[in-house]
């Protein structure tokens, strides 16, 4: 009778651990997708499309859009998808997070994901300032 109710004991115990550890990784993966997401959004809407500043209207190259937050993610080692809507820009990205605990118990793995938006604006000229005496 002790055995059993130290069985059961060590294995809600392993359990709860399990939620604590690999519960805890997931939140961290999940906040590491987001961060990751919102900064390639901010590379990406970098990427404004050469035309459009003649017109003084800002628009962005969806081809450079893409190109840029690869690039941006690309130090990471994960994959994102970034679309824009001409101003716009937002970026996806998911990877895969083990669990280490719960893995003993079937549950291998989870797919975290984030996301973060962007939006393109147009900058402000600066115009020197020119020391003239007073008269």
């Amino acid at each position: 009778m002790v055995t059993a109710f130290v069985a059961a004991i060590t294995v809600a115990l392993v359990l709860f651990i399990g939620l604590v550890f690999d519960g805890g990784n997931i939140l961290a993966a999940r906040r590491q997708a987001i961060d990751e997401a919102e900064g390639a959004a901010r590379a990406a809407a970098q990427s404004i499309d050469s035309s459009s500043r003649r017109t003084g209207m800002v628009a962005l190259d969806p081809g450079r859009v893409e190109a840029a937050a690869q690039a941006f993610l690309a130090p990471t080692g994960h994959q994102g998808r970034a679309v824009t809507d001409g101003r716009q820009v937002t970026v996806t990205v998911s990877f895969v997070q083990p669990m280490y605990i719960l893995g003993i118990g079937g549950l291998v793995s989870r797919t975290v994901s984030g996301r973060g938006t962007a939006r393109a604006a147009r900058g402000i000229d600066v115009v020197e300032a020119r020391d003239e005496p007073s008269p």
